[in-house]
């Protein structure tokens, strides 16, 4: 894992991600970029923060029906919705409203705590947990399965617990490390690593794809 890194990094260098203003910001984010783009995703979130409305306490008042019609760029804006809303319900219920507090939690019980809430997948919750709470936490997502398919590391199978685990056990829990090899991994889906492969100039010279 640490080969793969390191060829990534040398080739594309730190791509500073998240992107957001807070650690509320990012749970909001992590939620709303499920089954679609970022680009939409930024749109609503510049609703809510346009309307006043990107913090705690503002979208656990605001009725679900009116939240919807906020966050409508996001798609699937009547399910999106009642997800935030059910995550907002459980943070004041759990850590009386504060990212912060979540945060200062023993994470491996807050990600326990995340999956019980509805809408909250694991991919969801480890986002949550390593961008906005800074806890070392693996973010699985479809690029990543794709890049470990690619390399003959897993068949495709596996579950995400599975995947997740591949980074786990074999990396130190370092969350800056986690956070960039991570966002690596979707620069170099988007350039190679595609459904269908652009192994041209691939750095990953000992990807099976790549050698014949």
């Amino acid at each position: 894992m640490t080969k793969i890194y390191n060829l990534l990094l040398e080739r594309y260098g730190q791509r500073h991600w998240w992107p957001a203003e807070s650690p509320f910001e990012v749970c909001v984010g992590a939620i709303l970029t499920q089954n679609t783009n970022w680009g939409n995703v930024e749109k609503a979130i510049a609703n809510l923060k346009r309307e006043g409305l990107l913090s705690p306490r503002s979208l656990r008042d605001i009725p679900v029906e009116m939240l919807a019609e906020k966050i409508r760029p996001a798609g699937y804006y009547n399910v999106k919705s009642v997800r935030l809303k059910g995550f907002i319900d459980w943070l004041f219920a759990k850590y009386d409203g504060s990212v912060e507090r979540m945060a200062g939690a023993e994470w491996r019980q807050v990600r326990e705590e995340l999956l019980k809430v509805r809408g909250i997948g694991a991919e969801t919750a480890d986002s949550i947990l390593l961008y906005a709470c800074g806890q070392p936490s693996f973010v699985v997502d479809t690029y990543t399965r794709r890049l470990l398919a690619g390399l003959g590391l897993i068949t495709g199978r596996e579950g995400y617990e599975e995947v997740r685990c591949l980074f786990m056990e074999n990396l130190p829990p370092d969350v800056a490390l986690f956070n960039e090899f991570h966002a690596l991994i979707v620069q170099h889906a988007k350039e190679h690593c595609r459904k269908k492969p652009l192994c041209p100039g691939c750095p990953l010279h000992f990807c099976p794809a790549n050698v014949r």
